[in-house]
């Protein structure tokens, strides 16, 4: 069961990868960011594309459990995951995003995943 969780969770970060490679301005747009220039661009291919690929890759590795290192890399993420989460709190005690979608869905997307992940390893 772990490794169908963090299999799941790895799903979700090659999709905001491959998107974040392919579609970059398109990726950052909700946020209110208009990524009108090169190197916006290839800012976002790299934090939101390249990384979001390595870390699905980093997560296929620990579900497969490559050399007994799941818990090590699972937990990598998902620290990673809730100091995202924290940041947007502490956002949230600066200035109040207008609505729901994107930063509070995020959010919840981070502290869920965040979360499975953990749970995954202790089971």
């Amino acid at each position: 069961m772990s490794a169908v969780v963090i299999v799941m969770v790895a799903v979700f970060f090659l999709g905001m990868g491959v998107y974040g490679l392919l579609a970059p301005a398109a990726l950052i747009r909700p946020f209110g960011i208009v990524a009108d220039s090169v190197e916006a661009r290839t800012e976002i291919r790299a934090v939101y594309g390249g990384f979001g690929v390595a870390v699905a890759g980093l997560l296929l590795a620990a579900a497969a459990d490559v050399g007994g290192l799941r818990a090590g890399m699972a937990v990598t993420v998902a620290v990673s995951l809730l100091g995202m989460a924290f940041g947007r709190l502490v956002a949230r005690s600066v200035e109040r995003p207008s609505a729901f979608y994107p930063s509070w869905l995020y959010f919840w997307v981070e502290v869920v995943c965040g979360g499975a992940l953990l749970a995954a390893v202790a089971w």
